[in-house]
């Protein structure tokens, strides 16, 4: 097992955005995280990447207790995430933001970091040039950059946060497949999508959150023909 949260709770105020959630991540698996826009997906991968202190439970990388250390000793532990929003340095070349990340994130020197964040380029696809200005690229190179990024911190387990969103199908098609190629490289990935053709191509188990708690966890298929949701999320016009 690469992850295990137990019983998290993330509160805001009055507002209680992740309430008891457990859920695992094995070696090698991808998991998906899925459920309506509020449902606290994104908060809770904040408090597994460091970002949030929960107020309850506990996050365990391997057999490492985590819970409430800092997002970069984290990063450098082994977990790497992309975001809702792509956060670059848009005045620098896409060659140097995954230089940065490798530097930072995986402690390498300037010309090693250099030579891994070519690598990480490569392996992600980019279709650009690598000394293209980040200021000039489309949502789609934006995504593919922030996968190399993530990967040039030489992570156990990836987090994916809504990867697939503004894409187009060709695109779509393009981040299945590396997806896929990540976790045959050996880095187990937690996944949150509003898209469920990608969930259901890409992932071996999905867990459901609603109004911050877990409602259901299965195999794809199993969440999909589960009734509560589809009243809470997928609605009953969705067909497998």
């Amino acid at each position: 097992m690469i992850l295990q949260t137990e019983g998290v709770v993330k509160r805001f105020g009055g507002l209680v955005a992740v309430n008891d959630v457990s859920l695992h991540v094995d070696v090698g698996e991808i998991v998906g995280l899925i459920g309506p826009n509020g449902a606290g997906k994104s908060t809770l991968l904040n408090v597994i990447a460091g970002v949030y202190r929960p107020e309850g439970g506990s996050v365990r990388l391997g057999d490492t207790l985590i819970t409430g250390w800092p997002p970069q000793r984290i990063c450098k532990n082994g977990v790497a995430r992309t975001f809702q929003i792509s956060h670059p340095f848009p005045k620098m070349t896409v060659l140097e933001n995954v230089q940065v990340a490798a530097t930072f994130g995986a402690g390498l020197s300037l010309k090693d970091a250099q030579t891994r964040a070519g690598e990480m380029l490569d392996f992600v696809g980019f279709p650009a040039s690598y000394g293209t200005l980040v200021a000039n690229l489309n949502t789609g190179q934006l995504r593919q950059l922030d996968l190399a990024r993530a990967l040039s911190s030489r992570p156990r387990l990836l987090l994916l946060d809504e990867a697939g969103a503004g894409l187009r199908s060709g695109e779509l098609s393009q981040l299945q497949q590396t997806v896929l190629k990540v976790r045959d490289s050996g880095i187990s990935i937690l996944i949150v999508e509003h898209l469920m053709q990608l969930i259901m191509s890409l992932c071996d188990r999905v867990a459901v959150l609603h109004y911050g708690k877990k409602i259901a966890e299965g195999t794809p298929a199993q969440i999909v023909e589960d009734a509560r949701v589809r009243d809470a999320y997928l609605g009953e016009q969705y067909i497998l």
